[in-house]
């Protein structure tokens, strides 16, 4: 019996952990401050607005109703434009001009559609 409550317990405090690192985020939220998310996991989740492919490559836009962010993937290929796709990735250096934010890329590291 005290096994079987150990194992419940360490599979509860698993799971909570597991959920608190898949926190989805705001596009708008990281286009508001990039570098707050450089070099970090993300999760966002939205429909692609725009895609480019070739050879298990592509670039992406992705559009969650906040805002747009372009994802880079290197191993999983473009997904088709109307898509709905929930994607992991690290926020990469960004191209930013007198505080204006021009190019924020997510680079890919896993995907759900």
């Amino acid at each position: 019996m005290k096994n079987r409550k150990t194992t419940l317990i360490v599979a509860l405090i698993v799971l909570g952990l597991a959920l608190i690192g898949c926190e989805r985020e705001r596009i708008s939220t990281i286009n508001s401050d990039p570098g707050r998310f450089l070099h970090k996991d993300v999760v966002v989740a939205g429909t692609v607005t725009q895609a480019i492919g070739a050879f298990n490559h592509g670039i992406y836009q992705l559009d969650d109703g906040t805002g747009v962010i372009w994802v880079y993937s290197s191993s999983h290929g473009a997904p088709s434009k109307g898509a709905r796709v929930g994607v992991r990735g690290r926020i990469m250096p960004t191209i930013t001009f007198l505080g204006i934010n021009y190019a924020t890329v997510l680079q890919e590291s896993d995907r759900r559609g």
